[in-house]
């Protein structure tokens, strides 16, 4: 083997060890927090959090939007997507 091709393997080799790690934990298939859902939540409905409870499959948090009205913010536990909001702006 050249120089050059064994450098290129070598770095080959070192890339995929480093990002084995990183899709290991992202399906690794674990619910995400409850401060990851809070932070999604306050994002989302643009406000400030002011409550974050736990059910099954769902975090409900309740975000005080700027116009001072309170919205219901239900995020997926698994996936972390915003699935909806209740509540008038």
């Amino acid at each position: 083997m050249t120089l050059s091709l064994r450098i290129l393997v070598f770095c080959a080799a070192l890339a995929l060890s480093s990002i084995a790690p990183a899709m290991a934990l992202q399906s690794s298939g674990g619910d995400i927090s409850k401060s990851e859902a809070a932070e999604r939540a306050r994002i989302a409905a643009d406000g400030r959090v002011l409550k974050v409870e736990q059910t099954s499959q769902n975090y409900r948090v309740k975000v005080l939007k700027k116009s001072g009205r309170v919205v219901s913010v239900e995020v997926d536990k698994r996936s972390g997507k915003v699935k909806q909001s209740k509540g008038k702006d």
